[in-house]
C-alpha cells in the first residue's frame, strides 16, 4: 500500500465535493492550489474560491500562485512532499508541476473520455443531442485531456436535463470517482489503459458569448438542446425588439397546433413562438438587459414585442 500525502488542485465549486470526499475519508491532503482571489459583484469586495473555502475549514494549507512555472511556487509545492496530486476543474499544469509527484497527478474530466475532451464537457454533451455521458479519472501527461484512464462511470443525460441539472449530478458522481481513484491507487489495484481513439472524436472547446447566439433556422430539437445546454451559464440569447435576451428554457410546439409561417408569433400576454426550419420554439424563461430573469408571461406584460422584426 502506498502511503498518499496529496496536493489538491481545484477552483470552483464542482471541485469542492471532491476535495470533501478525500478530507471526510481520512486522506492526507498536505495542501491545496487554487485560484487566486479576485475582486466580485457590485462593491467589487475580494472573493476566495469555493475550493479556498473548503480548504480553509478544514485547516489545510491553501496556496494561489499567479504563476504555474515561478520557482517560488515550485519550490514551495517540492516542500510538501507529496506523491500524488489531484485536479478537479483547475488550470493547465506545467509538465514541472503535474510530473513533480512520485505518482503521478490525475484529474477528474466531466466526460466519457476521449469523447468531449476541452473546457465544457458538460455543455457540448447537451447541445450535441447526447443520451449519455459520464465522468473519467486520467492521468496527466502532455497533451490536454489525453493520459491514461484510471476509471470511468456513465451517467444518462435526460430529455429535460439542463447543463445545471447535469453538472449537479456529474459533481457528486466525480467526488465518489475521485475517492474510488485514490483508494485504488492507496492500494495499488489499479491499471491505467490508454484511451482507444478509433471511433469519431467530438470536442468540447471553450465557449463564449458568440457561440451562445440562437440560430433559429436549425430544427426545433437542436435549438431545444443549444438551449438547455447553455442554461443557466452562459446562457444562449437572441434579439427581440433589438435588445439582447438571454433565453434560460423553451418548449418545441407542436407544428400541427399552428396555421403560420410568421418568423415570430405571440399574443403579448402568454405565449412568445419563434420560427425554426422545422416548426417553432415556444420560449418559457427569459431575461431582456438590464431586467431580472423571468416567466415569458411576466415578460410580456411589461414588453410588447413586435413581430414584424426579432
Amino acid at each position: 500500500m502506498n502511503e498518499l500525502r496529496i496536493i489538491f488542485m481545484g477552483t470552483p465549486e464542482f471541485a469542492v465535493p471532491s476535495l470533501e470526499a478525500l478530507v471526510e475519508n481520512g486522506f492526507k491532503v498536505v495542501a491545496v492550489v487554487t485560484a487566486m482571489d479576485k475582486p466580485k459583484g457590485r462593491g467589487q469586495k475580494m472573493a476566495t474560491s469555493p475550493v479556498k473555502d473548503c480548504a480553509l475549514k478544514h485547516d489545510i494549507p491553501v496556496l494561489q500562485p499567479k504563476n504555474l512555472k515561478a520557482p517560488e511556487f515550485i519550490e514551495e509545492l517540492r516542500e510538501y512532499n507529496a506523491n500524488l496530486q489531484v485536479v478537479v476543474a483547475f488550470r493547465m499544469l506545467p509538465e514541472i508541476v503535474w510530473n513533480m509527484p512520485e505518482i503521478g497527478t490525475f484529474n477528474l474530466h466531466a466526460s466519457l473520455l476521449p469523447q468531449y475532451r476541452g473546457a465544457a464537457p458538460i455543455n457540448w454533451a447537451i447541445i450535441n443531442g447526447e443520451k449519455e455521458t459520464g465522468i473519467t479519472t486520467f492521468f496527466l501527461k502532455h497533451e490536454i485531456d489525453t493520459g491514461n484512464i484510471l476509471f470511468q462511470e456513465k451517467e444518462p443525460i435526460y430529455d429535460d436535463d439542463t447543463a445545471g441539472s447535469l453538472y449537479e449530478r456529474l459533481m457528486k458522481k466525480g467526488a465518489e470517482l475521485v475517492f474510488k481513484t485514490a483508494r485504488a491507487i492507496e492500494k495499488g489495484e489499479y491499471e491505467p489503459l490508454p484511451q482507444e481513439t478509433k471511433a469519431e472524436l467530438k470536442h468540447a472547446p471553450k465557449i463564449f458569448k458568440e457561440t451562445c447566439e440562437i440560430n433559429w433556422r436549425q430544427p426545433s430539437q437542436q435549438v431545444y438542446d443549444f438551449v438547455r445546454g447553455l442554461a443557466p451559464y452562459p446562457t444562449a440569447w437572441t434579439k427581440i425588439n433589438g435588445k439582447t435576451c438571454k433565453i434560460y428554457s423553451t418548449e418545441i410546439v407542436e407544428q400541427s397546433s399552428l396555421a403560420t409561417t410568421d418568423p415570430l408569433i405571440t399574443d403579448n400576454k402568454k405565449y412568445l413562438y419563434f420560427k425554426t426550419s422545422d416548426g417553432y420554439i415556444s420560449v418559457k424563461e427569459l431575461q431582456i438587459e438590464g431586467k431580472k430573469r423571468m416567466g415569458i408571461e411576466d415578460f410580456l406584460r411589461g414588453n410588447s414585442i413586435s413581430t414584424t422584426s426579432s
